[in-house]
């Protein structure tokens, strides 16, 4: 089989895609929908195809999820359930893992995994710092829970529904709720035993750290000399600033000039800025010097203080925030957020350019001070993801928690007894919480995540476009005779490697959605039955384990975990590869070729 100029231009459109997506070039819901709108501007696909994967039912349930999701967590049910799942941490470390794996992983099976993720990070934090224990050794863990939990039901992650969304439009059929744990569970046992016996041990003890090496939790944080401070033409070393607890002085900057490295005889002069780096518990005493101010926010410290109401806060920047790519000062941050940014850390780099000056990205995780309007609105917020646990986190609502609670509990049990299908169970549950006013019109707006629509919905249309041209059929046609001899099993395995290895550079609805048609096509050549390769595709598109863009949940545990990409890898590889090996085992065994 040749290839047509079509095709070659499609799968040349989609490689491009890819690339830009692994390189993170821009936000991935621009790089997604500005390759849908190339292929319908040179015709390859008609507008109406361009089109469909936004009337998608699939993607349309997503959506609606969204909002039902959002209602679980501000009914304060999942602080709750973290406060009762760790317990007083006097059982050894191991156990401890499995006790907050299980749980997760079955509370994911029907919440997003984002909120869940958002929860317990900070109560994590402050759990394995009473105990004497390592968050590292629990976040990634963490993460990793979310994922298995995900694949045991068909609303487990946005991923299936999309799997399903595009089994419907090609043969009218959809998955079931249930249906994909019967490989999902078998692959999440195997996952929480190798994180029990194998991969605890891989991952790194940060409990202590020294900030002035760069494997270190470090923050960039800026503060200036007040023209009135008493600090005015004392030494660095006669102002108390050379040796300061896990905070390090690297630079200073006067009237546009560098000074750097910082000598202790170095006298400070009023507008000075003070470049430091070091651990979050130095940057909360340097707040404590009287004449130091940061440079960022000063107005709003002063208000805050004087009203007492201030707080520090940590944040890591979502990849629905609209600060990406930004300054602190390009982006408005102070009037936007009425918060001040104090410090930055990203992944363990030391930070060297001013604070100002610093483009966000996602995944920072910021230092702010804020007040209490800061907390109430942007808690549950998609822009960012709560880091730091904060005293007055909102109480457990009871009546909101038990109608949240049977809303999400009857959608799922009017879907999986077949009155209907999840897209319609979805809309009642909506409707009941937004009814019972559990959830208002504004904050269901809120909840909805336009990004990951956008690709989603426009994935569908790029994997039109493969179809059509013929270039699934040629790249099937590739991968079949590559495993010539192997016969079905080879062609899943083949599947189920390409979409794991796709899903950790990429979104996992972009993996699947690209996959799909090639690997529909491979069923169709090969005149079997497509559904275990519509399985395979749902299981491995969800196996992000090995790098911590491939999901976003491991992307929020990344900086607060200290963790470097090669911990990602080192723990992350071997679970994927355990994954496969599951997946390929058990699908043949529950459908048939």
């Amino acid at each position: 089989m040749s290839l047509s100029i079509p095709a070659i231009f499609s799968i040349a459109v989609v490689i491009l895609m890819l690339i830009a997506l692994m390189l993170e070039l821009i936000e991935a819901d621009v790089i997604v929908f500005g390759a849908l709108g190339v292929l319908l501007i040179s015709g390859i696909i008609t507008p109406k195809e361009a089109l469909s994967g936004f009337a998608n039912q699939g993607m349309l349930t997503v959506a609606i999820l969204f909002i039902v999701a959002y209602a679980a967590q501000t009914s304060g049910f999942m602080q709750l359930f973290a406060d009762r799942v760790m317990g007083d941490g006097k059982g050894a470390e191991g156990r401890s893992l499995l006790r907050m794996m299980i749980p997760v992983a079955g509370l994911s099976a029907f919440l997003n995994n984002t909120p869940i993720v958002a929860m317990f990070t900070p109560y994590l934090r402050d759990w394995t710092q009473r105990n004497g224990l390592a968050a590292s050794k629990f976040l990634i863990p963490l993460s990793y829970a979310t994922i298995f939990g995900g694949v045991f039901t068909l609303i487990g992650t946005s991923t299936n529904l999309v799997v399903s969304g595009l089994y419907h439009q090609k043969y009218n059929q959809n998955l079931g709720m249930f249906e994909l744990g019967l490989v999902g569970l078998p692959c999440a046992i195997a996952g929480i035993l190798y994180l029990y016996f194998i991969g605890r041990r891989l991952l790194p003890d940060n409990r202590v750290v020294d900030t002035r090496r760069d494997d270190g939790r470090e923050y960039l944080l800026e503060m200036s000399v007040a023209p009135t401070a008493g600090l005015i033409d004392k030494s660095v070393e006669a102002a108390g600033l050379r040796n300061l607890d896990q905070l390090f002085l690297i630079e200073i900057i006067r009237e546009g000039e560098r000074i750097a490295p910082v000598k202790p005889q170095e006298h400070l002069h009023a507008n000075d800025r003070l470049i430091f780096t070091g651990k979050v518990e130095g940057v909360t005493q340097l707040q404590k010097i009287s004449g130091l101010l940061p440079v960022h926010g000063h107005d709003i410290r002063q208000e805050l203080l004087h009203n007492g109401g201030a707080r520090l806060v940590e944040v890591v920047v979502s990849p629905s925030c609209p600060m990406l790519g930004k300054t602190i000062k390009e982006g408005n941050f102070r009037a936007r957020y009425d918060a001040a940014v104090l410090a930055v850390h990203r992944h363990g780099e030391r930070l060297q350019t001013k604070l100002g000056e610093l483009v966000l990205k996602r995944g920072d995780t910021l230092l702010m001070l804020a007040g209490d309007d800061f907390i109430k609105r942007w808690n549950f917020s998609r822009e960012f993801y709560l880091v730091s646990k904060v005293a007055d986190l909102p109480r457990v609502n009871r009546k909101k928690s038990i109608i949240s609670f049977c809303a999400l509990a009857g959608m799922v049990v009017l879907s999986a007894a077949g009155v209907m299908d999840i897209f319609e169970a979805a809309i009642i549950a909506t409707l009941v919480l937004l009814f019972t006013r559990c959830i208002t019109t504004i904050e269901a707006r809120r909840s909805i995540e336009l990004n990951v629509l956008i690709v989603i919905a426009s994935s569908f249309g790029i994997g039109k476009a493969l179809e059509k041209t013929g270039a699934a059929a040629w790249l099937a046609e590739q991968i079949i005779s590559s495993v010539e001899g192997w016969g079905a099993v080879g062609v899943l395995a083949a599947i189920c490697l390409m979409t794991t290895i796709l899903t950790e550079v990429i979104t996992n609805n972009a993996a699947a959605a690209v996959i799909f048609p090639i690997a529909m096509a491979s069923a169709q050549q090969l005149q079997v039955d497509p559904k275990p390769f519509v399985i395979a595709i749902a299981i491995s598109a969800s196996a992000s384990f090995a790098t911590p863009i491939g999901y976003q949940t491991n992307m929020m545990v990344y900086g607060p975990g200290g963790y470097k990409a090669r911990d990602f890898l080192k723990v992350g590889v071997p679970l994927n590869i355990l994954y496969l090996i599951v997946s390929i085992i058990l699908i043949p065994l529950f459908w048939k070729f």
